[in-house]
């Protein structure tokens, strides 16, 4: 978990190191101190380990105000796992929702393409010195013929680190008139 002084009064629930990175880069540009609120968020190792992080913090343990983030491929991970801590039944996203709980669709990085444009994600690989390397992947074959926007995708996959690396590198160039909803969603929710 990200905080490290007191115990939590809130936890956040994410699959992965990269959204707990641009869930806390987000709170900072808005001016927000998660830590001075009581607000970890924990980064859960992928969307099968929900119900045991839920059974620590939820209801049934340390009783905590939840939220999470997670992406479209692992939502009915997150939907059990809620219902098995008897936090709803049948639910659906929008119930997710009102439960502090959001929906990435596709995922993450998807959400920050669409908010920051093609442009704008080639400004930020530019400014990491990545520009070429990204000229080099959409002139592959397999890559010929796909959208920027897919391309861009498909290149924040490719190299082990990137989405962690460029996570919080991508939030700090949104427009915050343009912040992805499910990443709004969870820090309004706290």
């Amino acid at each position: 978990m990200s905080r490290t002084s007191g115990p939590p009064e809130a936890v956040v629930l994410v699959e992965g190191v990269s959204d707990r990175l641009a869930l806390e880069a987000l709170a900072e540009r808005r001016g927000r101190d998660l830590d001075a609120e009581g607000v970890s968020i924990a980064p859960i190792g992928g969307s099968k380990n929900v119900g045991r992080f839920l059974d620590r913090f939820g209801p049934r343990g340390a009783d905590l105000r939840l939220a999470g983030l997670c992406d479209v491929a692992e939502e009915d991970d997150y939907r059990r796992g809620l219902e098995r801590a008897c936090l709803g039944c049948g639910l659906t996203r929008a119930q997710m929702g009102s439960l502090g709980f959001f929906v990435c669709v596709a995922d993450l990085e998807d959400e920050l393409i669409r908010s920051l444009g093609a442009v704008r994600m080639e400004q930020v690989i530019d400014a990491q010195g990545e520009l070429g390397p990204f000229r080099t992947f959409q002139r592959q074959p397999a890559q010929r013929g796909r959208t920027e926007e897919a391309q861009l995708r498909r290149f924040m996959g490719t190299l082990s680190g990137r989405k962690i690396r460029y996570a919080p590198l991508l939030v700090r160039a949104l427009d915050l008139t343009r912040v992805p909803p499910p990443l709004d969603g969870v820090l309004a929710h706290l």
